[in-house]
């Protein structure tokens, strides 16, 4: 194993595409195939399956499960519990009705993107073949059924706009061009185009 990535005595790291300074904690399993950046933190009882894509600067809080087609992109932000879903029609693939199509992959799996620097709170559930824009943030409990627009603010079950947040996680007053983030002071208009 590479010795540039810390992982705890009790973890059990499988894959070897992990980058340098990526922590694994306490009771976290990461499968043959997944692939880790550099410099993330996956806390304990998580699990990676072998399809799953981990930028570098992520943080994963603790028992977060992220399954073959997920993609979280750099700098992301993943709150403990959050539940992400990879099959919209499932069902046991021991099952013989289903058997078939569970046979390949390709069949069955809902790709969904985390774009870069997204936050999502705890206790959120991610619906399969989303994609979640560049620095959106979803409010924790959330329930997430359709894309969500780059620095949206989303809540609820379903989750809905609420509004927009700064790159910095803020919530911003309104989100015209020129508006300003009271806190980083970054012009929200060069944040997001349509």
């Amino acid at each position: 194993m590479p010795n540039d990535f810390f992982a705890h005595p009790s973890a059990l790291v499988e894959s070897s595409d992990l980058g340098e300074g990526t922590r694994v904690w306490a009771f976290t399993h990461v499968l043959d195939g997944a692939k880790i950046g550099a410099n993330c933190n996956i806390g304990d009882h998580s699990f990676i399956e072998g399809r799953a894509v981990v930028g570098d600067n992520v943080t994963i809080k603790n028992n977060v499960c992220v399954w073959d087609g997920i993609t979280l992109a750099d700098d992301t932000f993943i709150g403990p519990n959050v539940a992400f879903t990879n099959d919209r029609y499932a069902r046991s693939p021991r099952m013989e009705i289903v058997r078939e199509r569970y046979e390949e992959t390709e069949r069955w799996i809902e790709k969904t993107c985390v774009c870069r620097g997204a936050t999502l709170g705890a206790n959120s559930t991610i619906m399969p073949g989303l994609n979640l824009g560049e620095y959106c943030f979803v409010a924790a409990g959330s329930v997430v059924t359709k894309d969500v627009e780059p620095y949206a603010l989303v809540a609820g079950n379903p989750a809905k706009p609420i509004g927009y947040v700064c790159k910095c996680g803020k919530r911003t007053a309104n989100h015209e061009p020129g508006t300003q983030c009271k806190d980083c002071a970054t012009n929200t208009s060069l944040n997001h185009s349509k």
